[in-house]
C-alpha cells in the first residue's frame, strides 16, 4: 500500500494494538455490509433497524479509530 505520509508504528507490536486493528477492520467490514443492506430495503421496520445498526457501527468505528490513534 502506498503511504503518502509516514506514520510511525508503535515501538512494540503488542497484543492490544493488534486486537484494536483487527476490531477496526472488522467494524469497517460491518459498516460496508450494513450500508449495502440499508440501500436495498424498503420496509419501514427494516429501515429503522439498519439505521440503529449504522449508528452503532459508526460509534464503535470512531472509538476504535481514536484508540488506535492514541497508541501511535
Amino acid at each position: 500500500m502506498l503511504h503518502l505520509f509516514h506514520q510511525p508504528q508503535p515501538q512494540k507490536e503488542d497484543a492490544c494494538y493488534t486486537v484494536l486493528l483487527d476490531d477496526l477492520e472488522r467494524t469497517k467490514k460491518e459498516l460496508d455490509h450494513v450500508y449495502d443492506a440499508f440501500s436495498n430495503v424498503t420496509e419501514p421496520d427494516l429501515i429503522d433497524a439498519y439505521i440503529y445498526q449504522l449508528n452503532s457501527a459508526q460509534l464503535r468505528y470512531r472509538f476504535l479509530l481514536n484508540s488506535v490513534k492514541e497508541y501511535q
